[in-house]
């Protein structure tokens, strides 16, 4: 935990140091000469934000993450045994597509085979059948209180993250192995709708949370519901009805357990996802709407702050269509962040921009800018690299002003176009698109402006 902060605190800072003038910042004595960019709405497939769908090719909406789940059995096959062959093919298949994933593991699905470790079921683990959530005795609950079980999942959150922790393929993990789904409930087994509790004691899923956070440096963490118990730790939230029991108003809503539990403010620095609920989706986007039961979406982004959310429906069989399929791209594009430089300024030995985040959230991930000299063939004939992140940029706030020196010893004379971008790091993922006419969302490179080489 203390590492993570600091790895995180480091990126704020260097933005922020960049901002109001170190040895970093190089600009003339008589100040910048700052040239207005202009305003278009970024794409709606920029990377870690926006809807996705369950893992696959799909062509009928644009998304840069795909989401899916596994069994722990897939993977983990005695008590330090481990076969990653399932998690590396699904890692591998989204990759190859330029795709993020977003992915669960769980022990109990309801209507899927067990996702337990049969190494553990053939030592006796107890577990309850159960008919209810469609499962009709399929799957079944396990004892999360066994201590070998508990054992099992402290040596796996450890092992999951020694190897996938700031693996590029991987955009977010929800925390998954607790519950039906892996989404931390078992109603109606949870001791006052049926008077069995089938939920581990506290101090399981407190122990849960801390191995996970412990286990995790860069990769972000979500958490099914806010409370007291990950209140202060870094890992954000999702939730999995969204638009349906996400506002105020019932305790067991999202943002009235947000409010309840004092974490409103949690998505300035960890991210908010989810899913949006499965039976409004279709319909959400219908004028009227359609759906029976549903909540306001444009103001569950307002006060979630979400960044993703699955919508299956968007591109399943043929997804959306006429306006529905623009209501829908507008929703989409309204969640996470929207990064846009409203002015920049340039010299020789020397670049500021300032950047502006018009979205709802802000950008989670330390990935710094490079900047690059264009020639008046359109090849790029040298790059520097930049200490700017896009981190710590926030939504409503007045635009951070970055600036950096940069050696143009070796040009030949002439004009220069000068162009930024911030690469993603999977090799061949959608590179973050800014919202300016003069982005280039092939490439990922912004135009800034041109310099003068004599």
């Amino acid at each position: 935990m203390i590492l993570k902060r600091a790895l995180r605190v480091i990126a704020l800072l260097t933005t922020l140091a960049v901002a109001v003038g170190t040895p970093a910042a190089a600009e003339p004595p008589s100040g910048p000469q700052w040239t207005p960019l202009t305003y278009a709405s970024a794409p709606a497939d920029n990377p870690l934000k926006g809807f996705m769908p369950y893992a696959g090719s799909y062509q009928t909406f644009p998304y840069s993450m795909e989401w899916f789940y596994l069994p722990l059995r897939d993977v983990m096959t005695g008590p330090h045994q481990f076969r990653w062959d399932a998690l590396e093919r699904q890692l591998n298949d989204i990759a190859s597509r330029g795709h993020q994933a977003v992915f669960r593991f769980y022990l109990d699905y309801p209507g899927k085979p067990s996702g337990v470790p049969q190494y553990l079921l053939d030592q006796g683990l107890v577990t309850h059948q159960y008919a209810e959530n469609g499962n009709n005795g399929v799957s079944v609950s396990p004892d999360y209180d066994d201590p070998r079980l508990v054992s099992a999942l402290d040596t796996f959150i450890t092992a999951l993250g020694r190897r996938y922790d700031g693996d590029p393929r991987i955009g977010f993990i929800t925390l998954g192995l607790i519950g039906f789904w892996g989404e931390w409930h078992t109603w109606p087994y949870d001791g006052y709708t049926q008077p069995e509790n089938w939920m581990p004691a506290n101090d399981v899923l407190v122990d849960v949370l801390g191995r996970y956070e412990r286990a995790f440096d860069k990769t972000r963490l979500l958490a099914r519901y806010p409370s007291q118990d990950n209140k202060n730790l870094d890992i954000g939230y999702h939730d999995d009805s969204f638009a349906f029991e996400t506002l105020p108003g019932q305790s067991w809503h999202f943002v009235q357990r947000m409010i309840d539990e004092g974490t409103t403010e949690k998505w300035r620095q960890e991210p908010i996802g989810g899913e949006l609920r499965p039976e409004i989706q279709s319909c959400l986007w219908d004028q009227p709407v359609s759906c029976g039961q549903y909540q306001d979406f444009a103001e569950s982004v307002a006060q979630t702050h979400a960044s993703w959310l699955i919508n299956h429906a968007a591109f399943a069989g043929a997804g959306y269509t006429g306006d529905n399929y623009f209501r829908a791209l507008a929703a989409s594009k309204s969640l996470g962040y929207e990064l846009t430089v409203t002015e920049a300024a340039l010299a020789r030995d020397w670049v500021s921009v300032r950047v502006a985040n018009r979205g709802a959230a802000p950008f989670y991930y330390d990935w710094r800018a490079e900047l690059a000299a264009v020639d008046s063939q359109g090849r790029i004939v040298k790059r520097w690299k930049t200490p700017w992140a896009m981190t710590g940029i926030q939504p409503g706030q007045d635009p951070a002003t970055l600036s950096t020196r940069i050696d143009t010893h070796g040009l030949r004379a002439g004009r220069y176009g000068i162009v930024m971008r911030v690469a993603n790091p999977l090799p061949n993922g959608i590179p973050l698109r800014f919202a300016n006419t003069s982005q280039d969302n092939q490439s990922g490179w912004l135009h800034l402006g041109a310099v003068t080489i004599r």
